[in-house]
């Protein structure tokens, strides 16, 4: 049963990722790469918004708040590690223009976007 239960929440987790990516892509914003894994960890999505490159951690559960409560210290530190690595590849290098959203999916399928969730 254990199984099965991740088994959903993964492909639950794939198919939020998705629905973010599209919706970013409304938005204007350029898809650069999904589940990017880097020595750091893994970012979920990577966009271009203009002059930024934008890191994305999707959440998803039954409410916004829970989705949100989701995320760790330990977390936001692997990906940091990994957005700095992928900054490497960037023409600007460590020098981009960046910021880190947190995606939100609640059980209906909306999608609450926080900018710059994890930035000063």
């Amino acid at each position: 049963m254990r199984r099965i239960r991740g088994a959903v929440s993964h492909r639950a987790g794939l198919t939020a990722e998705a629905c973010v990516a599209a919706y970013c892509m409304r938005l204007g914003q350029e898809l650069l790469a999904e589940r990017w894994r880097g020595g750091g960890g893994e970012i979920d999505l990577i966009a271009r918004d203009g002059d930024e490159v934008v890191f994305i951690e999707v959440k998803k559960s039954r409410s916004f708040a829970q989705a949100a409560a989701r995320i760790s210290q330990r977390q936001i530190a692997r990906l940091e590690a990994a957005a700095s690595e992928f900054m490497d590849f960037l023409p600007e290098g460590q020098n981009s223009r960046v910021r880190f959203d947190v995606a939100l999916v609640d059980g209906a399928g909306r999608i609450e976007i926080l900018k710059n969730a994890l930035g000063p």
